[in-house]
């Protein structure tokens, strides 16, 4: 039987997920990856005395799991059960101590989650201060966050294969001397890129700043006070660098190690890269999500089905331990002596929506706390059964749960991230709203194509309010709040995540905490137009509502991460389905810039028009030759692309690290060729003169207008502490 796919998830399982042969070709269908995957996790039953007979049905039974969409795991097991790899958890905590053998050893680690398909989540919170002595040279320490920058080149490197990409969770803990350092270490947006950095924030530092106090700052070498800071100015510092860029986030520490299942192990200091997983360093924790909207059949929500579905997927991810190869023995021994599991949930949105009850309303909430209480307690109950079957997780007696009844893991419940499987599963992401109504796909040769809600356009075609003027017009707003000719009760329906109030953001994220073993990942949404006291007050509600930890984001507050729907750009002339550069304007407005290439000092002067960058021109120092015809050829067809409507970072990528015989260490770093001094000059003036132009950056910052994917050119959204594209799944945290 065929699976019922969207074009999307088709187009995310060939790109991502399906075997290939050695020439790229797929060589397996979503169903062959189905049938593989479970078969593979199924064999764990053997090990517990059942025959192959039982082991079939088993496999019968997890094929039915995934190819109904009630349940899916993470990416990994996906893509490599029953492969060679055979690596299967998606988050991974590696400790950082306080020595160049400690800081050096884990980075090699993590280079060998990543080659795996891992995310990694570190504290650098153990690393001694900037400026501090180092006793073995004399010398001074450069402190952790020139350490986290070693890290983040590294990551850089690495992901540049695979299917997956690195990233990485950085967290300092409040009371570090270099946390003002921290809380600004992302201010430039071309720094830490493969990070998200989150402060940890203690009891010590809340109760300092509700009594308007100071509290002290340690230096981790000697465990000596060093100096005090206010606690309101560190705070508002935080406030206003998450208003700004969303980040740092917040984790609440001593929370989460009040919660810490296995305290007499270790304690707790870092989570995941997107901070719904604490864990113990090199600990791993393999999640997987449900598919609420498959509960709701025919008009009502199925708690029986829901039931059977929990008991299905904590077996699974129990099994997956099992099959599981690790990356490295530390991390195999932790993680089964814990055999912590994640369970979370998908397509709560859209379960809303055909349920009729809006996001933000109190019957949103309680069915929000319903629903994961459901899945908390019916999770722990079959993580009891197995318990009697397989036994206890090793570590059990000396855990919190060492005096009740046996329980087979450490945790059971995880609100995570489901980016690309709740796109396979064609279903809203996580506990998140809806991120637009419909939105604009871009295919080949420029066409572009509307992808709205199902429900929306079903409920649009019965209340008679569909046009294909109207769907157009939501695909490029993303929402339909301003719209006319909609009913109010549809508009009040599907509120887009930026319609949502940010108190009713945290108290979601709250409802399902109360009932999530591990934490929750949601992102807090603002409008362009919120100030620093609205994110002042959801950084204080999720503390008071007793979150774990908060990631916020204003809309159009980075440039490089943004998350709205589409603003219509001016486009290039297109005649007969071919691109054609527009008019060259009678004034433009530039500057020139001389860049040093092995060839000799190059002028590159860089105009623009009232839509943007339209021309540029580049000229050697000395006349003539080879070099300098290429060159002119090069700056040519460069403006030709730019007047054309082709995305000045697109033409940048193209040029750049272009080699030839004669490459020169520049005073700003290595230049290649022409043509990359070409693609330096474009970026410097990108950076240097925004000032002066109407170009992507000032628009994104004035009206928060959403970059484009890289791969497939559909406008990104952030969801869940990531950049995410709703086409082809590409994720800026894989």
């Amino acid at each position: 039987m065929a699976l019922d796919l969207s074009k999307n998830a088709m187009t995310i399982l060939e790109k991502r997920y399906l075997k290939r042969d050695v020439t790229g070709k797929v060589t397996e269908t979503p169903e062959q990856m189905f049938r593989r995957v479970a078969r593979n996790i199924a064999k764990a039953d053997a090990n517990y005395g059942k025959d192959q007979r039982e082991v079939n049905k088993t496999q019968r039974k997890f094929y039915n799991l995934m190819t109904r969409f009630y349940f899916l795991p993470n990416s990994p097991t996906l893509m490599n059960a029953g492969r060679e790899l055979q690596q299967l958890s998606a988050c991974f905590v590696l400790p950082v101590d306080d020595s160049m053998e400690s800081i050096f050893e884990t980075l090699r680690d993590s280079a060998l989650i990543h080659k795996s398909g891992g995310g990694t989540g570190f504290s650098f919170s153990r690393i001694r201060p900037k400026a501090d002595v180092v006793q073995s040279t004399m010398g001074v320490s450069s402190g952790p966050i020139s350490f986290m920058k070693v890290y983040n080149a590294a990551t850089e490197a690495i992901k540049q294969g695979g299917t997956r990409r690195g990233a990485n969770m950085g967290i300092l803990q409040v009371d570090h001397p270099d946390i003002i350092d921290f809380i600004t270490c992302k201010q430039d947006e071309k720094e830490l890129t493969n990070f998200n950095i989150s402060v940890a924030i203690t009891e010590e530092f809340m109760k300092a700043l509700d009594d308007g106090m100071a509290y002290n700052l340690r230096n981790p070498r000697t465990k000596e006070i060093v100096r005090s800071l206010d606690a309101s100015e560190v705070f508002e510092k935080i406030v206003a660098n998450a208003w700004k860029s969303g980040e740092p986030g917040i984790v609440f520490l001593d929370r989460i190690n009040a919660a810490n299942p296995t305290p007499k192990v270790g304690m707790i200091e870092s989570t995941n890269p997107c901070g719904e997983q604490p864990l113990l360093p090199y600990e791993s924790c393999n999640l997987g999500s449900i598919n609420l909207m498959a509960m709701f059949i025919d008009g009502e929500f199925d708690w029986d089905l829901l039931r059977e579905v929990v008991r299905d997927s904590v077996h699974f991810l129990d099994n997956v331990i099992d099959m599981n190869q690790f990356p490295l023995e530390s991390i195999a021994e932790n993680t089964r002596a814990n055999r912590k599991i994640g369970l979370g949930v998908m397509g709560f949105a859209d379960m809303l929506i055909a349920m009729g009850i809006p996001y933000d309303s109190e019957e949103g909430l309680a069915m929000g706390e319903k629903v994961m209480a459901f899945v908390n307690d019916e999770g722990w109950q079959m993580s009891k059964e197995l318990a009697e079957e397989r036994g206890p997780f090793p570590n059990f007696k000396r855990s919190r749960f060492a005096r009740r009844t046996p329980v087979r893991n450490a945790s059971v419940t995880t609100i995570a991230p489901t980016g690309t499987i709740s796109m396979i599963a064609d279903v809203s992401s996580g506990i998140e709203p809806l991120f637009a109504v419909a939105f604009v796909k871009k295919v080949l040769e420029g066409e572009e194509l509307v992808y709205a809600h199902k429900e929306f356009e079903a409920i649009a075609v019965k209340e008679g309010f569909h046009t294909d003027d109207l769907m157009k017009t939501v695909a490029k707003v993303g929402r339909i709040g301003d719209l006319d000719g909609i009913p109010d009760e549809v508009k009040t329906l599907f509120k887009t995540a930026m319609e949502i109030d940010p108190e009713s953001h945290v108290r979601m994220q709250a409802a399902f905490q109360k009932h999530t073993d591990n934490a929750v990942s949601k992102t807090i949404n603002f409008p362009n137009s919120a100030t620093e006291d609205e994110v002042r007050t959801a950084y204080l509600l999720s503390y008071q509502l007793g979150c774990k930890g908060i990631t916020v984001y204003r809309d159009g507050s980075r440039t490089t991460q943004v998350l709205s729907t589409k603003k219509e750009k001016p486009e290039a002339q297109v005649a007969t389905g071919k691109l054609r550069p527009r008019a060259r304007p009678n004034t433009t407005v530039g500057r020139t810039l001389k860049v040093q290439s092995g060839c000799g000092n190059l002028y590159v002067t860089i105009n623009e028009d009232e839509h943007g960058l339209c021309e540029l021109f580049a000229t050697m120092g000395k006349s003539g030759g080879c070099a300098a015809a290429q060159t002119e050829a090069v700056a040519r067809l460069t403006s030709l692309s730019l007047r054309s409507g082709i995305e000045t970072e697109v033409v940048i990528k193209q040029l750049r690290t272009i080699r030839c015989p004669k490459p020169i260490l520049a005073p700003g770093g290595m230049t290649y060729s022409c043509p990359d001094a070409i693609a330096q000059a474009l970026e410097q003036y990108l950076e240097s003169f925004k000032g002066i132009r109407v170009s992507k950056v000032d628009l994104l910052k004035d009206n928060g207008t959403s970059p484009e994917c890289p791969e497939c050119g559909t406008l990104l959204v952030f969801q869940e502490g990531c950049l995410i594209c709703p086409s082809c799944g590409w994720s800026q945290c894989e």
